[in-house]
């Protein structure tokens, strides 16, 4: 039974770990002081927000998200991060995430929730494309330093 909740000041070597796997699939280097200004960050949660998984009381799965202003609609809400644990993939963790991060995004009356992730990243997207749509777009990013 996977069980989705805030984050307690007792996740944070568990949640370090999910996050340091979140960077390494994605090839993103951040220093040992960037984990724990965004374990304050998320603490905080003014800005950015987070949702943990457990199964069997442990946590096995991050989610991270914020709330952005849009031009033409209610405020949006980005799910920056998803994580689980690969010993735990294939159990609902990832899909009760999304959801309660949609439910945040509803009780705040955002227009949408939308997230990125890599082309080939073909297992999470089997999932995404049955919990989500595809619109078609592809993100760039252009280089600020």
């Amino acid at each position: 039974m996977i069980e989705t909740g805030s984050l307690r000041p007792q996740d944070r070597a568990a949640w370090e770990s999910l996050a340091r796997g979140y960077k390494r699939f994605y090839r993103t280097d951040v220093p040992d002081e960037g984990y724990e200004r965004m374990w304050r960050r998320l603490t905080e949660g003014n800005e950015v927000h987070a949702v943990g998984a457990r199964a069997d009381g442990e946590l096995v799965g991050i989610a991270h998200y914020l709330f952005h202003v849009t031009g033409w609609a209610a405020d949006s809400c980005y799910l920056q991060d998803l994580y689980v644990d690969e010993a735990a993939r294939g159990r609902g963790a990832a899909r009760a995430l999304i959801e309660r991060v949609a439910e945040a995004a509803r009780e705040r009356g955002a227009a949408r929730l939308y997230w990125t992730t890599r082309e080939d990243n073909v297992t999470a997207r089997a999932l995404y494309d049955r919990v989500a749509v595809f619109k078609g777009f592809i993100r760039y990013d252009h280089p600020l330093g």
